[in-house]
């Protein structure tokens, strides 16, 4: 893929997450001052209405929304029309200014630009003046002219990143990322941001910025932020009239609060009234209306919160708020007054994207894959494409191919002060991959060998079976869990740090060119921060230390009946060290040398688990840094010295929920310096009733399907989300129940359907029975309702839908779902007895549970 235009947790319920070895945009939401500065106002029409709150649709009320959209609130006078001139592009590579002609001006290029706000202010005299905000990879960046850019940062959270050239550490403040922006839409010096983790606000146009912090004291991923003054309930009074219509008592407008919006990836929907006093408000968690996916507790992200202001039947203008969600395709209008969700629409698709509104005067906006579409309210007209669009992809192909476009602002043809604003724009060519190393990464479908297996078996063995089952790709193991070495190193430095593996030490000489000549791809899988070898080198000097023991820490996981300790078996080294950095880095650039594609590591992240993790203590860290921080310090070191594509390894709930909590595995972020994701979705980590509703045999399907369509999602596509597929049974329910080879080849069809980008099989005991041939184009066979050819394959693409007739309505697909569901009862109750291997836990260990993960979104005591 050559052009590169455009492309791109933890459950509620108790989720077990281990690493395989134990057992083995930011998104642009809404303009607001679209409707309420003229710079963005367009002509509207009257009768503007909402459905009511039946989740499962409804007929317009008109009354739940007020008779026509207002005109600005303050103000604005004309401003003469000019000639169309230019649209603004938010890019990768900085903010540019695009002309008719076709010509391309650099306006700044110090960061990426994921959002633009324009703001129109009138002064008491009533001159006008315009002020843009731009939401970057720096901060928020402002201007009033295009011309002259001043950052407005103060008070907003900075990463101090470790640099190191190999002898000496330097260090870089850098702008903690911001998940997104939003103006009030009255009055435009009031702003909020967020950060993963924290809420902020302005009132001085970006001057300066304090937290009001989030709905969750512990556990991070905010999504979207939005802020506005929301009426009162039953306050204000209509005017009162007699009987010939002369108003007798005057109307009295209803008083309004100030309220600020978030989402929140695991949480759900908040708000608070951020000026009670000096301490930080309290968060309002809301579920009521909005869509819970089945089997979990919270409402399934929200993905962006859009106020518009409108004129109500009072003469006064009231606010109405639109909210949409990331990975359904579902947009409500919040109920201030009920203070709940009213469904507007819900698109047919299984595994959908909307994001980024904007209202235009008559409609919502937004992005969705492989589209821009629109809902216009009046007529309840659902999902269609505006015709405009043909007009701003003209303008969208003028960016360069190695750029990469994120959000635009384009003036009216009528009016070029007035404009519309659009974001989250990689949705529209959801089949391109915003990476250098797209072509090579991409449809990657592999086994995982451990060394040993390749020195007793032999690698004839398992090129075998990859030729077999139509695979394309090997993972090998050459630096282990316990930081033995699995080749014999040249480089000086790891001959003398590393410890090489006496009897599995793969011979890379005869092994390489053997694989090569097949057209197997070379995945070496290094482990990084779980190494006992390096913790032991030398003075110690690189383990995590006890604070308690002064010695190398070790977590506790109990005690024996003779009151001995019982250690989990993992020793780690420091995150914070640029001399652990340094090794990985040369371990991976000699595997690159010796003719491997690509570099994957495992362990990327921080120890969870041990009863004394709080004795845990960090002899590198540098002040200023945090877990997030060294992290990103050594993924970006790795980035700028490795010659290949990067992948990870991450928990499957980090893959599942925005949010990296526990382990620092944010891949919002991570997705800056990495090629791959690799999540690993096992059935049997999870909480044994997530997702486990009827049908019950296509668990596997589903959490594949919808976890890959996710992970993919909150990456932006700027990174190939290559799953780890469960070829192992563990002694679970429910693999007590299913676990047989077809519960093996139904998560490869969910990760077919759902993006289509490659998956990896891992059995540690290297026992691969249970594997069948890659599966193609052919359709699963399953009574999953997402399989039907009727929906978008892949999930995450911009194909055709095949609906044979009109869109179902919501009352039709969960008619639809329960249909499926009965059918699957009688057609799959012989598969759930078949091949039950009860009696086989090849995965050597016991298998540590972790607490109920909703614990960490509670308020820390």
């Amino acid at each position: 893929m050559s052009k590169t235009f455009l492309a791109g947790a933890f459950l509620k319920n108790p989720f077990f997450i281990t690493d395989k070895s134990d057992m083995r945009v930011l998104s642009f939401f809404s303009l607001l001052i679209v409707c309420t500065f003229s710079s963005c106002l367009a002509s509207t029409q009257s009768g503007v209405v909402s459905s009511d709150s039946n989740s499962q649709g409804s007929s317009i009320n008109p009354s739940d929304m007020p008779a026509s959209p207002s005109q600005p609130v303050s103000s604005v006078k004309k401003t003469k029309a000019e000639k169309r001139s230019f649209m603004l592009a938010g890019t990768k590579n900085g903010l540019q200014k695009i002309y008719d002609d076709g010509k391309t001006e650099i306006l700044w290029s110090e960061g990426s630009v994921s959002k633009i706000i324009k703001a129109e202010f009138t002064g008491d005299s009533g001159e006008n003046s315009t002020r843009w905000f731009f939401l970057s990879t720096k901060g928020i960046v402002s201007t009033s002219d295009l011309q002259n850019f001043e950052y407005r940062n103060e008070g907003l959270p900075f990463l101090t990143i470790k640099l190191y050239d190999g002898k000496k550490t330097s260090f870089e403040k850098q702008p903690a990322q911001l998940k997104d922006l939003a103006i009030h839409p009255e009055k435009p010096n009031i702003l909020v941001t967020a950060t993963k983790d924290s809420v902020y606000i302005t009132y001085d146009g970006g001057k300066k910025w304090s937290s009001i912090g989030q709905m969750s004291q512990t556990t991070n991923g905010i999504k979207a932020v939005a802020v506005a003054n929301m009426n009162k309930p039953k306050s204000g009074k209509p005017a009162v009239k007699d009987a010939s219509g002369n108003v007798v008592t005057p109307a009295v407008a209803p008083q309004s609060d100030l309220v600020v919006f978030m989402s929140h990836s695991i949480c759900g929907f908040s708000y608070c009234y951020p000026k009670l006093g000096n301490s930080k408000p309290a968060w309002n968690d809301v579920s009521a209306g909005f869509e819970i996916i089945k089997t979990y507790s919270y409402p399934d992200e929200i993905s962006d919160i859009m106020p518009v202001v409108f004129m109500g039947s009072d003469g006064f203008p009231v606010t109405e708020v639109f909210v949409s969600q990331t990975f359904i395709p579902r947009l409500y209008r919040f109920d201030w007054n009920e203070k709940r969700a009213k469904l507007l629409f819900a698109g047919t698709e299984p595994a959908d994207t909307i994001d980024g509104l904007f209202w235009n005067g008559s409609k919502v906006i937004y992005s969705r894959p492989g589209e821009i579409a629109a809902y216009n309210p009046t007529l309840n007209k659902q999902d269609f494409t505006p015709p405009e669009i043909l007009e701003w992809k003209k303008l969208f192909n003028r960016i360069d191919d190695e750029d990469t476009l994120y959000s635009a602002w384009i003036p009216n043809a009528a009016d070029p002060t007035k404009g519309v604003c659009l974001n989250e724009l990689w949705l529209l060519y959801p089949e391109t991959y915003d990476n250098k190393y797209a072509e090579k990464i991409d449809k990657k479908k592999a086994i995982y060998v451990p060394p040993h297996r390749i020195v007793i078996d032999g690698a004839d063995k398992y090129k075998n079976i990859i030729r077999n089952n139509k695979l394309n790709a090997i993972v090998v193991d050459m630096k282990d869990d316990y930081g033995y070495l699995h080749f014999k190193p040249k480089d000086s430095l790891l001959q003398k740090k590393g410890k090489v593996s006496d009897s599995y030490a793969v011979d890379l000489d005869t092994f390489v060119p053997k694989m090569k000549d097949a057209g197997i791809y070379l995945i070496a899988r290094i482990v990084s921060f779980k190494d006992r070898s390096l913790s032991r080198y030398d003075q110690k000097q690189y383990a995590v230390w006890d604070k308690t023991t002064n010695a190398p820490w070790r977590g506790i996981q109990g005690y024996k009946e003779d009151g001995s300790v019982k250690y989990y078996d993992e020793d780690w080294v420091d995150e914070y060290s640029p001399e652990v950095w340094e090794y990985l880095i040369h371990v991976a650039k000699e595997l690159v040398s010796r003719g491997f594609d690509e570099i994957q590591f495992d362990y990327i992240r921080f120890p969870t688990d041990g009863r004394n993790l709080g004795n845990a203590t960090f002899r590198w860290k540098s002040e200023g840094m945090d877990k997030e921080s060294a992290l990103l310090s050594f993924l970006r070191y790795a980035r700028e010295n490795i010659d290949a594509p990067i992948g990870i390894d991450i928990y499957g709930a980090n893959g599942w929920y925005r949010s990296g909590t526990r382990t620092g595995q944010d891949v919002e972020q991570f997705a800056e310096y990495i090629d791959v994701v690799c999540p690993m979705f096992y059935p049997s980590h999870f909480g044994q009733s997530d997702s486990n509703y009827a049908p019950y045999s296509e668990r596997p399907y589903r959490i594949y399907y919808y976890g890959t369509y996710r992970n993919t999602v909150i990456g932006r596509k700027k990174i190939v989300v290559r799953p780890w597929a469960q070829a192992f049974y563990l002694n679970v329910s429910y693999d007590r129940a299913y676990y047989n080879q077809n519960y093996v080849i139904q998560q490869i069809y969910g990760v077919r359907d759902s993006v289509d980008s490659g998956y990896m099989y891992w059995n540690q005991s290297c026992r691969y029975d249970d594997i069948s041939p890659d599966v193609g184009v052919k359709q699963y066979a399953g009574p999953s309702f997402e399989a039907s050819p009727k929906y978008r394959k892949p999930a995450l693409s911009g194909g055709k839908r095949e609906f044979n007739g009109n869109k179902m309505n919501v009352d039709e697909m969960i008619q639809s779902q329960k249909a499926a569901d009965r059918e699957a009862i009688s057609r799959w109750d012989a598969v759930r007895a078949t091949n039950e291997k009860t009696d086989r836990e090849e995965e050597s260990g016991t298998f540590p549970s972790l607490s109920d993960i909703r614990k960490l979104t509670l308020p820390s005591s």
